[in-house]
């Protein structure tokens, strides 16, 4: 592992400082950052610990919104009664995530800015991968193993899947997150926060050098109340997402008023499925409206051989979240 600097943030200004300059990195539950570093493919020169800032930890349920701060453990969270009962999604998608002893330590914060577990990207004995190495190229597109990549907003320079849980249930109902910079506060919308891969996939988040995310709020809406969160994967524990999907439906009646749907597992960055969305909204919520909407959802992928089997599943996956979502309606009426 390459030396560093380490420090212990005393203020978040002092912090968001400290991170401006080049080479530094904010470090929290580091459950990614410290595996990375041992194995090469990150080596920054100086880590800030942001630990110490008690103003970033813990979160609160109103009847307006849910207010995580950054520092809050996945493991609190997602076992919270009222955030099981404000949005089953976003408790579900934390606890299917990583082991209990991973989300005891991680933090929303980290959760949201996690890197991608493509094998060409975590191993630095492979030579071709943009985001590690920019301009090297990419293995994955070379026709290498391409099982986890993305088949939704890929580019000819990176396939590498974003592998969360947590952001699909935020990018879904319409999260924002809070951040302190050198220059000040600004709140971004979740789905602005990733940027797809195009030609630069070394730039993951819009985020400027020393902007620290500080909160991730999610506004209440009625589709929350009726949410899942369904998780495909190669074993029951500890495994990322093969293809997953967070619904939520609010209904009308006999038809569906608001629809909510975001796929996991399947794109380079936390994906919303309007189109999918749409097609349901208006109508009765029967099997075969679910699983067309399954096809909208993946109408526009791009798998390469490897991945294509994500195409069937991830569309299977969406029509079981929604049939989820209808039998749990039922069962409260």
């Amino acid at each position: 592992m390459k030396s560093f600097t380490y420090t212990k943030a005393d203020s978040l200004p002092a912090a968001s400082d400290a991170a401006a300059t080049a080479g530094t990195r904010i470090i929290a539950g580091g459950t990614t950052m410290v595996d990375l570093m041992k194995i090469g493919v990150i080596g920054p020169d100086a880590l800030v610990d942001i630990t110490g800032l008690d103003a970033l930890d813990g979160y609160e349920v109103t009847a307006d919104q849910l207010r995580f701060g950054a520092l809050s453990k996945m493991g609190t969270v997602g076992a919270d009664a009222q955030v099981v009962e404000a949005c089953p999604a976003l408790s579900e998608s934390l606890w299917k995530a990583a082991s209990p002893q991973l989300r005891n330590a991680a933090t929303l914060g980290g959760n949201i800015l996690q890197h991608t577990r493509c094998p060409y990207f975590r191993d630095t004995a492979y030579a071709q991968c943009n985001k590690r190495t920019p301009g090297s190229g990419c293995a994955a597109l070379s026709g290498g193993e391409t099982t986890l990549h993305a088949i939704l907003g890929g580019s000819s320079a990176c396939v590498a899947m974003y592998p969360g849980d947590f952001a699909q249930a935020l990018i879904a109902f319409d999260a924002v997150v809070e951040t302190r910079g050198p220059g000040g506060t600004r709140t971004i919308p979740f789905a602005d926060l990733h940027l797809l891969p195009a030609d630069t996939p070394q730039t993951e988040t819009v985020l400027e050098p020393g902007e620290i995310v500080t909160a991730i709020v999610v506004p209440i809406i009625p589709a929350m109340a009726n949410s899942t969160y369904l998780k495909a994967r190669d074993r029951e524990s500890y495994a990322f997402a093969s293809a997953s999907a967070a619904v939520g439906i609010e209904m009308d009646g006999e038809t569906v008023r608001d629809a909510r749907i975001a796929l996991g597992g399947v794109a380079s960055v936390p994906w919303r499925a309007k189109a999918a969305e749409d097609s349901l909204k208006g109508k009765p919520l029967t099997e075969e409206a679910a699983r067309e909407a399954g096809r909208i959802a993946f109408e526009d992928a791009e798998p390469l051989e490897g991945s294509a089997y994500k195409i069937a599943l991830g569309a299977d996956v969406v029509a079981g979240a929604l049939m989820e979502v209808k039998s749990r309606i039922g069962g409260q009426n």
